[in-house]
């Protein structure tokens, strides 16, 4: 799909030549000092438990502007193993906040520190409490815009979200952005683990989880052989084995899989930024994808993996780029 000449996302984007490197894009995107200084959406934010009509709990954080009203309303989606507090959440959520919107930040079960709040553990499959605390989340915009945004498996939920608007349509919901989507989670998951230092810093955080999930539940799990295994398509192979009702990894995956034609019944305008140089989602998974009406692909040449950093701070450039999409929606 052609880009939009006048998309906010699709502008040219052409970091620094020291960073062009995507896995270095990829790693640093997720370095705390980024979030570093003053955020006035951290000062302004409250916790909320949201709960699903499955009596599932999700734990959020919500900033809001009390003297002017805010323009909006931005819901952003972590990646996975991610959480309300990645650096990526935090930077984006403070710019957004200073242009005037209210930010709503949602975990997903066993993210972030909300292990104790739900026995059962996470599965990327989880659609509908997921869309139900979003639609939750959507009333506290109070009839003014909303824009979802989801960064990297956080992208496909916000994308199947925006698939199930179509039978269930969410209250002001009028674009979604999903960066760096794992719209192929089968390949995501295999690039993951054939890079060391990627593997090594997702599966430091998902053996943390599913320790923190055994201790609180010892009675439920004993995650041991998990935590002993060397890549992350051997600890899914292991969870969907021992505590689900899948026969494989290829049915699990096959169900949040959203490449093809998957997403050309989607209603809601959707931008899907992507990179190259990802070393996680390959440009190739994009290249049959069919969207709805309002729907683009920007594929940049460069950004690595929920990078896209530039300047001295190493800012995101799609903050900018997504707050400026979302002004232009607001009017």
């Amino acid at each position: 799909m052609p880009p939009n000449p006048e998309s906010e996302l699709s502008r040219p984007y052409l970091p620094p030549f020291y960073l062009r490197s995507g896995q270095l894009q990829t790693l640093l995107a997720s370095a705390r000092f980024r979030a570093a200084g003053r955020n006035l959406m951290l000062a302004a934010s409250r916790t909320m438990v949201l709960e699903t009509t499955a009596g599932v709990r999700l734990l959020g954080a919500y900033a809001s502007h009390r003297r002017p009203p805010a323009r909006g309303l931005a819901m952003l989606l972590p990646g996975w193993e991610g959480s309300i507090d990645s650096t990526y959440m935090r930077c984006t959520g403070r710019t957004l906040f200073q242009r005037g919107y209210d930010v709503f930040r949602l975990n997903y079960r066993d993210h972030g520190q909300s292990h104790h709040l739900n026995r059962g553990i996470f599965y990327a499959v989880l659609l509908e409490e997921v869309f139900e605390a979003a639609a939750q989340a959507a009333v506290l915009a109070g009839g003014r815009p909303v824009l979802l945004v989801g960064f990297s498996l956080g992208g496909n939920f916000a994308l199947r979200i925006g698939r199930r608007c179509g039978a269930t349509p969410i209250a002001g919901l009028r674009h979604i952005v999903a960066v760096s989507p794992a719209i192929n989670p089968a390949e995501a998951t295999a690039r993951v683990d054939r890079h060391p230092l990627i593997r090594r810093y997702f599966l430091k955080k998902w053996h943390r989880s599913l320790a923190a999930k055994q201790a609180l539940f010892p009675d439920h799990y004993d995650f041991s052989p998990a935590l002993r295994l060397k890549s992350v398509m051997a600890v899914t192979d292991y969870l969907l084995a021992h505590h689900s009702e899948y026969p494989s990894a290829a049915a699990y995956f096959a169900d949040y899989t959203l490449t093809g034609s998957a997403l050309a019944g989607m209603r809601v305008p959707a931008t899907l930024l992507t990179a190259a140089d990802d070393p996680i989602v390959p440009p190739a998974d994009f290249r049959d994808l069919r969207l709805g009406p309002g729907g683009e692909v920007v594929i940049q040449p460069h950004g690595g993996h929920n990078g896209f950093l530039e300047g001295p701070r190493l800012q995101s450039r799609y903050e900018q780029d997504i707050a400026d999409l979302f002004d232009r929606i607001s009017g």
